[in-house]
């Protein structure tokens, strides 16, 4: 689970392409950062009481927005990325006086990336007074979740799922990454337009939307691009620990460069398995590698790996800089993508917050925050957004690459 920056020539094309196509949709293996892990999830602290009314202790208006995602299992770091950086941002906010007279109150529920347990999560958010709801950090969770938010019609913006269906289901969905289709025809571009390969093997997850949504939209604009696809290759959940067969026949193919649209815990397992087998051939994915640093035993695994993402940790930006000084002081590890969209969903919601220039919760609140979100413009820690009707964000890519341990901009 989850959609992993360049440069003048081709960031002008990457951009225009994810801004027509945009659209991210696994648990920590180092000690510090799995007790850093069980240590969030247990902390109870920025979760709302079942039995608040609107109001906090000292008489403030708060306003409750509900998360939910994997805080356990094998995908619990997106669900603690996101959630460590969305509660980062309200932080922030209420320590600046809050929006509108409000003060905000993060909420998130664990989901340990099962669509049925995120659908109850959402119903006991619901029950806890909910205003606004962060939607599910993975896609399949995400899509249940903005089906069973229709009939109570609140805003669902979702920081990471990535798959076109995640938030198809009504008008009141919106996304903050990419979708998928955008991320895997924009990686075509990327690998064409900088003369990274002409053969490529692609190794994806079958079984997986955000996987097979990348590979369909990759193999689309590579035929477009003069790229040849060698060899495909592909694994299911059940066969998720053993690649040996794959990497022989990718091996075999030729190819120069391997299109990995997977999630990093496979992709740890695959390029740790992969290691002194495939040497010379480039490795590339998308958003969904993002924390792999922290899946791998030997960083010397991901060396010189790329992915696509709105995302760098060491972009000099002054928002960007105080935003992963704040996590790593709070969390001991680098924020991923997945944190920083987290922090930017907070934000877009502040922002539509101003934009309504609502001061109590009524009958209209929904109503006005939906079609806020249209009308605002965010400039996060993961890019400047803006936002369409279909609820699809619009902002620039970046390509990273892994070196020396350490994600950084790709300058080619």
């Amino acid at each position: 689970m989850k959609k992993f920056m360049k440069f003048a020539s081709i960031g002008l094309i990457v951009a225009l392409l994810l801004g027509c196509l945009s659209g991210c949709s696994q648990s920590q293996t180092n000690d510090e950062t799995a007790q850093n892990e069980t240590a969030d999830s247990e902390n109870t602290g920025n979760t709302a009481n079942s039995e608040n009314n609107n109001s906090s202790s000292d008489g403030e208006k708060t306003l409750i927005i509900g998360g939910i995602g994997p805080l356990t299992g094998n995908n619990a770091n997106y669900g603690n990325s996101v959630r460590n950086g969305a509660q980062i941002a309200v932080d922030e906010i209420n320590a600046a006086g809050g929006v509108n007279g409000f003060q905000f109150v993060l909420d998130f529920q664990d989901s340990q990336g099962d669509p049925d347990a995120a659908v109850a999560a959402y119903g006991k958010l619901m029950d806890n007074g909910m205003e606004v709801s962060l939607g599910g950090t993975l896609s399949g969770e995400t899509q249940s979740i903005v089906a069973a938010s229709q009939q109570d019609g609140i805003l669902v913006l979702t920081p990471t799922a990535s798959s076109e269906a995640s938030i198809s289901g009504g008008d009141n969905a919106f996304r903050v990454c990419f979708n998928d289709p955008g991320q895997g025809t924009a990686s075509a571009t990327y690998i064409a337009d900088n003369n990274l390969a002409t053969k490529v093997a692609v190794f994806y997850a079958s079984d997986n939307d955000y996987s097979v949504g990348l590979y369909e939209t990759f193999k689309e604009e590579a035929a477009n691009r003069g790229i040849e696809i060698v060899e495909e290759q592909t694994f299911t959940t059940s066969t998720s620990t053993d690649f040996s067969t794959q990497i022989n026949a990718i091996k075999a193919s030729g190819a120069d460069l391997v299109f990995l649209p997977i999630y990093a815990a496979e992709a740890a397992t695959f390029l740790t398995q992969a290691n002194g087998k495939l040497d010379g051939m480039t490795f590339f994915g998308c958003d969904g590698l993002d924390g792999i640093l922290t899946k791998v035993s030997d960083t010397s695994y991901v060396e010189g790996v790329l992915m696509l993402t709105p995302f760098a940790a060491n972009d000099p930006a002054e928002n960007v800089q105080s935003f992963v000084s704040q996590y790593e002081e709070q969390h001991n590890t680098t924020p991923d993508q997945f944190a920083a969209d987290g922090y930017d969903a907070i934000y877009a919601i502040k922002a539509a917050l101003e934009q309504t220039g609502i001061t109590e919760v009524d009958d209209t609140f929904n109503e006005k925050m939906i079609a806020a979100m249209t009308e605002i413009t965010v400039d996060g820690v993961t890019g400047s957004m803006t936002w369409t009707s279909d609820g699809e964000a619009n902002k620039q890519a970046k390509v990273m690459i892994i070196r020396d341990g350490v994600a950084e901009i790709y300058e080619g």
